[in-house]
């Protein structure tokens, strides 16, 4: 038996740790996420392997002031998903931008915050006073920041986007970099030269709010930066140069050269797919758009860093469009899936809007399935694991593909797309396996049984299903 004087000394400890142990992570010490050191294709984020999966809303959750993140983050917390993308604010779009319904990224007129402080002057896009590029807007960081530290208290780890191309000259006039919008005469540039080295004192002001962001963030363990959004979107003329991007690498680097733990930087490569031949130093993490089928893993599997697809959209809002996307990509050997979720609206911040006209997917439904995901990738030792299809000798029906994660002898993770039924030939050692069938709708064991093998190829047929299925082996 405990005595009071312990007994309340035990309550007190077990009641305050969570809340020191929290603290170290979103302003303390404790080391952002980073590459796992036995596995660099996957994350190691507050000493678990991890892959980050989520469908999230459309990147304005701390510009825009009329979305309500906390509700946001607690709907991706209550599907079990990890991740975000936000945008830093040095872009905005209008609404109307791309036919998004209320897209978060376009705030109404006086509801956008920035790091930029607002002048005396008037004159800005909207309304409002034009920015000063020199003087930093506090009410925006503490709104970041209250952001990030909402985020990881549920274990949310946060994409800090740092830049966007001007798609258009409507958005490069609404953005305060343009000279019309500030009051220091700085961006008097086509759109298409923004994000360049051509013009020293737009990489000054780049420079700056770099470095301002990452001293302000330095004690977050749970964010990542990426340095530009569809860099290789050039409006028709010079767009964003790839020095442009190592320069403000090499800024992030040189801020952070003194702190006790640096955070991962990703660039964002293509939409599609492309072959990432001469790996800048320092990036760690190479993020694609719309990369379906996800044959760009395999084509950077061996450059040992994480592969993510960030955005998806653009085939409709059926979810099992996205959910067969997530699954296959993180099956082919991704670490990251993002699925741009326009039922995210300031309005909605709770996901619960289905009326979008926009160009994807996004719902309630969707967001619980790709939770299946995450929880089954997570059932496994799967840094351990690598992409190998040459395990599949057969079985699944015509038109339908299947794909494995593998560690040999050990733990098989496959996923078939397609059919109604399967029966699926695989190359095993000998040995003593436990197979599961799960529903990648419900997350239920669809079929359960123990085989024992005695080498070479084994026919395991599966329950009849609709769409996809996918397969846990485990000796």
């Amino acid at each position: 038996m405990i005595p009071m004087k312990s007994s309340v000394f035990l309550v007190m400890a077990l009641t305050v740790l969570p809340f020191f142990m929290n603290c170290a992570s979103i302003g303390g010490p404790g080391k952002p996420i980073s590459l796992h050191p036995g596995n660099g294709h996957y994350f190691l984020f507050r000493g678990e392997p991890t892959v980050l999966i989520t469908s999230g809303e459309h990147y304005g959750a701390v510009l825009n002031l009329d979305f309500d993140y906390i509700s946001y983050l607690d709907e991706l917390h209550t599907h079990g998903l990890n991740h975000t993308r936000t945008w830093a604010g040095t872009y905005r779009e209008i609404p109307g931008s791309f036919n998004i319904t209320d897209n978060t990224l376009a705030p109404y007129p006086n509801r956008y915050i920035c790091p930029w402080a607002r002048s005396s002057e008037p004159g800005y896009f909207d309304g409002g006073n034009k920015f000063d590029l020199t003087e930093w807007d506090g009410d925006y960081f503490e709104r970041l920041k209250d952001f990030l530290t909402a985020a990881s208290k549920r274990g949310i780890v946060v994409e800090i986007n740092l830049f966007c191309p001007n798609y258009n000259d409507d958005l490069w006039n609404a953005n305060p970099m343009n000279a019309a919008n500030n009051i220091n005469g700085i961006g008097s540039c086509p759109a298409n030269e923004v994000y360049t080295l051509g013009h020293r004192d737009l990489v000054t002001v780049h420079e700056n709010v770099t470095r301002k962001i990452v001293q302000e963030l330095q004690g977050f363990d749970s964010i990542y930066y990426e340095v530009c959004n569809e860099p290789y979107a050039n409006n028709g003329g010079v767009g964003v140069s790839m020095e442009w991007q190592h320069r403000i690498i090499d800024i992030i680097r040189d801020t952070e050269k003194d702190y006790q733990h640096q955070h991962l930087i990703s660039l964002n490569i293509a939409n599609g797919r492309a072959k990432v031949t001469d790996l800048y130093p320092e990036v760690s993490i190479l993020n694609f758009h719309y990369c379906y089928p996800p044959d760009v893993v395999a084509m950077n599997h061996g450059l040992n860093v994480v592969i993510g697809e960030n955005e998806t959209g653009f085939r409709g809002s059926d979810n099992a469009t996205y959910r067969i996307e997530g699954w296959d990509f993180i099956i082919a050997g991704g670490a990251l899936y993002n699925n741009l979720d326009y039922s995210f609206t300031s309005r909605y911040p709770d996901g619960s809007f289905l009326d979008y006209t926009s160009p994807g997917g996004g719902s309630p439904e969707l967001r619980r399935q790709l939770g299946i995901l995450k929880d089954f990738v997570h059932s496994f030792d799967f840094i351990r694991m690598a992409p190998d299809n040459s395990v599949i000798r057969g079985g699944v029906t015509e038109g339908a593909t299947a794909r494995a994660l593998v560690e040999t002898g050990k733990q098989y993770a496959v996923y078939i797309n397609g059919g109604t039924q399967a029966n699926l030939k695989l190359e095993l050692p000998a040995g003593t396996y436990t197979v599961e069938w799960i529903d990648t709708k419900t997350g239920g064991v669809a079929k359960r049984e123990t085989i024992s093998h005695a080498g070479g190829i084994v026919t395991i047929a599966s329950p009849e299903y609709s769409g996809d299925i996918a397969l846990r082996i485990r000796e």
